[in-house]
């Protein structure tokens, strides 16, 4: 029987309700008042400068909570369970008709977004294919294709609630369309390993 076979998957997870309402509450009432800086694509998006989690005893309690699913979620990526820590955190106000432009994360791991709010459905994470570095493409690309995870070029996340989290990994290309809802806030963060080990060549991150 023929058989098809997934290569290389990308793992991203998703956890509902990662933190609880009451955690919620006070990252937005503490924060959202401190996302004074301007997003350079668009003038309805701001964002709070990069915190550590020792910044403040709300972003503790947050690493905390997120910190066992890094371990997860970096044992599909690396094989091994293993430390990590959040490197840094920030929250994003995202106002009406504003939009995150396509960009990823450097200098980390495995990056995430905490949703603190309800988000309008057009306002939801998207996910892209890399733009890829060759000289040439060619696509089957009108009306009558049918679109799938071979072939499609982004992929739309599920509709969150507040408190779920999603984590991927740093180098994958997201962005977050024009928001036609009220004002949608979140707390993204990126994380390290403690260390990395290929065969006794250890490489150590440190905060």
């Amino acid at each position: 029987m023929d058989e098809v076979i997934s290569l290389f998957p990308t793992p991203f997870l998703r956890v509902p309700g990662a933190l609880p309402p009451a955690l919620l509450a006070g990252l937005l009432e503490h924060f959202s008042g401190l996302a004074v800086h301007d997003n350079n694509a668009s003038s309805q998006l701001s964002h709070t400068q990069m915190l550590r989690p020792s910044d403040s005893g709300l972003l503790v309690e947050a690493a905390a909570l997120i910190t066992p699913k890094l371990s997860e979620l970096g044992a599909l990526l690396f094989g091994e369970r293993m430390g990590w820590s959040v490197k840094e955190m920030w929250v994003n106000l995202l106002d009406t008709g504003g939009r995150q432009a396509m960009h990823n994360h450097a200098n980390s791991f495995i990056s995430g977004v905490v949703y603190l709010t309800p988000t309008h459905e057009s306002s939801r994470t998207v996910f892209m294919k890399s733009p890829g570095g060759t000289d040439f493409s060619f696509k089957n690309d009108h009306a009558g294709i049918a679109t799938g995870p071979f072939n499609a070029e982004k992929w739309i996340s599920p509709m969150p609630q507040p408190g779920d989290m999603v984590l991927f990994p740093s180098y994958l290309m997201h962005a977050v369309p024009p928001n036609e809802g009220p004002r949608r806030v979140t707390m993204a963060f990126n994380a390290i390993p403690a260390r990395l080990d290929s065969w006794g060549y250890g490489i150590q991150f440190s905060g």
